[in-house]
């Protein structure tokens, strides 16, 4: 075997090996709360002015405040920089507001068809490199597709990896970007088959923030 098979052969099994650590490994969250915390010196014990001001400071006040927007979404689809850009303009636009981001998870069979990708892939790269001692133990004889993939197997190894990866890529994918504000569902985009516009979205979540002038002023501008 010739460095350039063993080329072949190593790389797409450190990537698959790669992909089964990601896999189970604990995924970061979405949407971490970073709380402001003033600064060491910003005041003193014995400075009651300076820790009023400071406590002064970390309170939010604006149009959002007591608001929690929840912006769930498909993470594998991509739509992570479409979530971003929404929480960025929901907080430019009702100062207080708190939007959170999480992920949309796929329907219970296809989450666990996700999970048993992975060990057909080992399963199938294991009997490609291993059938003829694989078969016998089960009292087979190795049939002649068997041959032909090991054969080519150099071709075959890689093909596996990707449309394993493939496949786990779409059961892990639930297609969503639902918005929820305060608890309550305002805008399904399993249920519209779209994205919310802007204004859309923040229309709908200004209506919805309690004792809100936004709904009035909307009118006043449209008007």
């Amino acid at each position: 075997m010739d460095r350039v098979q063993l080329v072949l052969l190593g790389l797409p099994i450190l990537l698959f090996c790669s992909d089964v650590v990601n896999l189970f490994a604990p995924q970061p969250a979405l949407n971490p709360e970073h709380q402001q915390r003033p600064a060491p010196d910003a005041f003193q014990p014995d400075n009651p002015s300076a820790a009023d001001a400071s406590i002064q400071e970390l309170r939010v006040d604006g149009p959002g405040s007591g608001t929690t927007v929840e912006l769930k979404f498909c993470a594998s689809c991509s739509y992570r920089g479409t979530a971003m850009t929404m929480k960025r303009m929901l907080e430019t636009s009702f100062p207080g507001i708190h939007v959170v981001l999480e992920n949309y998870p796929p329907p219970f069979p296809k989450h666990a068809l996700s999970k048993v990708v992975p060990l057909l892939q080992v399963g199938a790269m294991a009997t490609l490199m291993a059938g003829d001692q694989i078969f016998p133990r089960f009292g087979m004889v190795p049939p002649l597709w068997y041959y032909s993939l090991r054969a080519n197997r150099f071709g075959t190894m890689p093909s596996i990896w990707l449309f394993g990866n493939f496949a786990q890529s779409f059961l892990q994918s639930s297609g969503a970007f639902e918005v929820y504000c305060n608890g309550q569902l305002v805008f399904s985009k399993l249920s519209e088959q779209r994205f919310p516009s802007e204004f859309e979205l923040r229309e709908l979540i200004g209506n919805r923030l309690p004792d809100s002038q936004f709904g009035e002023n909307l009118e006043k501008v449209l008007s």
